[in-house]
């Protein structure tokens, strides 16, 4: 990890449904540039985690900064709620996600599902927008589609146009909520060639992801979570070839067989 100062920090995060505990207590950051992927089994948290970092979930306890600036909370442990609207705003804006099941608008064309948050939510101009969002849907190879809606695209062209949305709001971090689970391998390697491309222009990003060879090829940092825990951390090279966790051991082992 880097000495530059983290756009996401994480301290001692909590977040349970009713009696069940997903996250006990989770320490992570990003610094800028920084690419951190969070890798686990199912249920192990890594989403929930996101979710949280994006403001998308409340969590229970334990801090969450962004740039350095605490998110202001109301209430305390399950009535526990991000208690300044704007500022709400403004981290999930700058904390652009990508879902897994891409989470476009079906009635919108390509072009006008990627311009739709910078104009509504930031107020920006739509010509300025309307030329940011081409250049984006072509960054992601998927030029030719802006007048199409996303029923006409594969699931692979549908993630890549979801990518494009989220950049299009210049965020200062993307969260990748396993952006290729939904596809089918051919389609997968559309995706990951853009997240490979991203992470070498030096664009922050946490990744939940079940494909180890991605989160080798782009991490800075990998995470291994277990049952809401932190298990292991630390530079791909040194996670995948040399676990120090017989649970970490057993997952990897898991993860090629299948």
């Amino acid at each position: 990890m880097t000495d530059n100062p983290a756009v996401i920090e994480i301290k001692d995060l909590h977040k349970s449904y009713g009696q069940l505990e997903v996250l006990k207590g989770v320490d992570i950051h990003a610094c800028r540039g920084d690419v951190v992927s969070l890798i686990g089994s199912s249920g192990s948290g890594k989403s929930t985690l996101l979710r949280c970092a994006n403001l998308l979930e409340d969590s229970q306890q334990g801090e969450i900064l962004f740039k350095g600036e605490p998110v202001f909370w109301k209430g305390a442990g399950h009535n526990r709620r991000p208690g300044d609207a704007k500022q709400v705003l403004r981290i999930r804006t700058n904390l652009s996600m990508v879902f897994q099941q891409f989470n476009l608008w079906a009635h919108m064309t390509i072009l006008q599902n990627v311009m739709e948050a910078p104009v509504t939510v930031l107020n920006r101009d739509k010509a300025e927008v309307e030329e940011a969002a081409r250049g984006y849907l072509a960054k992601v190879g998927i030029g030719d589609k802006c007048d199409v809606y996303p029923a006409q695209l594969s699931g692979g062209q549908q993630q890549r146009a979801a990518i494009a949305r989220a950049l299009c709001m210049e965020p200062e971090a993307l969260l990748f909520d396993e952006p290729t689970s939904a596809l089918d391998p051919e389609l997968e390697q559309e995706v990951v060639k853009v997240i490979k491309d991203l992470a070498t222009e030096g664009r922050t990003m946490l990744i939940v992801t079940h494909d180890m060879k991605l989160a080798a090829d782009v991490s800075d940092h990998v995470v291994f979570l277990h049952q809401g825990l932190i298990e292991e951390q630390g530079p791909p090279g040194t996670l995948f070839d040399a676990p120090k966790s017989e649970r970490l051991r057993g997952f990897l082992s898991a993860t090629h067989a299948a």
